[in-house]
């Protein structure tokens, strides 16, 4: 019994990541004389004039920031009885 819900929660897993992996191609793969903001919608609106590219730096740097940010933010100790 344990098995089968192990087979059964990868197979819902391998089917949520196909379905996100189609939804990625299938935006990336939008007809280039499309503007980027009707292929690839963004939440703030700042990265519509950005090609892929500079997105992905963009974003990979806001991470680093947040990363960065959440590491020096001093951890609260627990108190000892």
């Amino acid at each position: 019994m344990r098995a089968v819900f192990g087979v059964l929660s990868l197979l819902i897993v391998a089917l949520a990541i196909g379905v996100l992996v189609k939804k990625q191609l299938a935006a990336s793969s939008a007809p280039a004389g499309l503007p980027a903001a009707t292929s690839a919608p963004s939440n703030s609106g700042s990265g519509a004039s950005l090609g892929p590219q500079q997105q992905s730096n963009q974003a990979q740097q806001q991470i680093k920031q947040t990363l960065e940010g959440t590491l020096q933010q001093a951890r609260p100790m627990p108190d000892e009885k």
